[in-house]
C-alpha cells in the first residue's frame, strides 16, 4: 500500500492537498489522527471511513469530515485505490468560518461524511481543476469558500442512517466503481434495471439501498459524475463546449446547458471563465463573503 500526499498550496492556517491511495482489500487499515480540521472531497474510487462520528462508504462527490485531533481509519475492503482533494484548516481558522455561518452552532463535525450535494459540486469541480495550475491565490479562495459551504451544509445534512450490511455495501461499491468507469455511457448498461441486476437486487430495493448508502439515486449519481467531468474539462481545456458535451454523452446541447446550469449554478461558458472561487451559498454571513 502507498499513499502519495502532495501539498498543492498552503498559507497561514490552511493547506490544500492531493491525496492518492493505492490500498486494496488485502491492506489492513491502521489508525491515524487528524492533525487539523479536514474536509476531503473524493474524486476517484471508493473507501470506507471510520471515525468518532461514525462510519460511511465514501464515493466520488462525497466529502470526508475530520475533527482536529480525532483518530480515524480508512479501509478499502471493496476495491483498490482512491483519490481526494483535501482542505486542511487550523482549528482557529475553522472556528472563524463557522462563526460567520448563520445557524452553525458548533465547529465540531457530528457526521463522518457529507454525501454528494449540488451545493458543493461547483466548488469540488473547481478544486479538482485547480490541482493542475496550483495557483495559491485561487486555491486559498476555493479552500475557504469550500469550508464555508461545508459549514453551511452540515447543519442541515441530517444524521447518519443505519449502516448497511458489509455484503450490501460491497455490492453498491462495485456499482459505484462501474459508474465511475462508464458514466458517459447513456445506453441501457447504466439503466436502473441493469445496475440492479449487477447488484443482484430488485430495482426498487437497489434504488432504496443505493440512495441510503451513496446519498443520491443512481440516475442522479450518474448525472453528477458526468457533470463533474465536464466541469473539470471546461476549466482545463479550450475545447469547444459542444465537443465536451457530446463527449460526455449529451447529444442535445440545450439539455446539457440546462442541466449544467442547474447543478453548477452557472452556464458552461461562465463556469469556464470564472477563475475566482465560486460564491458561497447565499445564506452565508457577510463576514465570510468579505474574507
Amino acid at each position: 500500500m502507498t499513499i502519495d500526499i502532495e501539498t498543492l498550496a498552503s498559507g497561514p492556517g490552511w493547506r490544500v492537498r492531493d491525496v492518492v491511495c493505492t490500498a486494496g482489500p488485502h491492506d489492513r487499515p491502521f489508525e491515524e489522527r487528524h492533525a487539523s480540521v479536514c474536509m476531503a472531497a473524493v474524486t476517484h474510487g471508493t473507501f470506507r471511513y471510520r471515525s468518532s462520528q461514525g462510519a460511511a462508504l465514501l464515493a466520488p462527490g462525497a466529502v470526508l469530515l475530520g475533527n482536529h485531533g480525532h483518530c480515524f481509519e480508512c479501509g478499502h475492503e471493496h476495491g483498490i485505490g482512491d483519490r481526494c482533494v483535501s482542505v486542511h484548516l487550523a482549528p482557529e481558522l475553522w472556528e472563524d468560518i463557522v462563526a460567520a455561518v448563520p445557524g452553525a452552532h458548533t465547529a465540531a463535525f457530528s457526521l463522518a461524511r457529507l454525501p454528494p450535494l449540488p451545493s458543493l459540486e461547483p466548488l469540488i469541480a473547481a478544486l479538482a481543476a485547480g490541482c493542475r495550475d496550483r495557483d495559491a491565490a485561487e486555491l486559498e479562495e476555493l479552500a475557504l469558500a469550500f469550508a464555508g459551504a461545508v459549514a453551511a451544509t452540515q447543519r442541515v445534512a441530517g444524521r447518519t442512517r443505519r449502516a448497511a450490511s458489509p455484503r450490501v455495501e460491497r455490492r453498491i461499491s462495485d456499482v459505484v466503481r462501474r459508474i465511475e468507469r462508464d458514466a458517459q455511457d447513456i445506453s441501457a448498461r447504466c439503466s436502473l434495471a441493469a445496475l440492479a441486476r449487477e447488484a443482484s437486487m430488485s430495482p426498487y430495493h437497489f434504488l432504496r439501498v443505493f440512495r441510503r448508502i451513496v446519498g443520491l439515486t443512481p440516475h442522479q449519481y450518474v448525472l453528477r459524475m458526468r457533470m463533474h467531468r465536464t466541469a473539470v474539462r471546461l476549466r482545463r481545456s479550450s475545447d469547444p463546449i459542444s465537443t465536451i458535451a457530446f463527449d460526455a454523452g449529451f447529444n442535445d446541447l440545450s439539455t446539457f446547458n440546462r442541466r449544467f446550469r442547474r447543478i453548477m449554478g452557472a452556464s458552461p461558458s461562465t463556469f469556464r471563465t470564472q477563475r475566482r472561487a465560486p460564491p458561497p451559498p447565499h445564506n452565508m454571513a457577510p463576514r465570510l463573503l468579505a474574507q
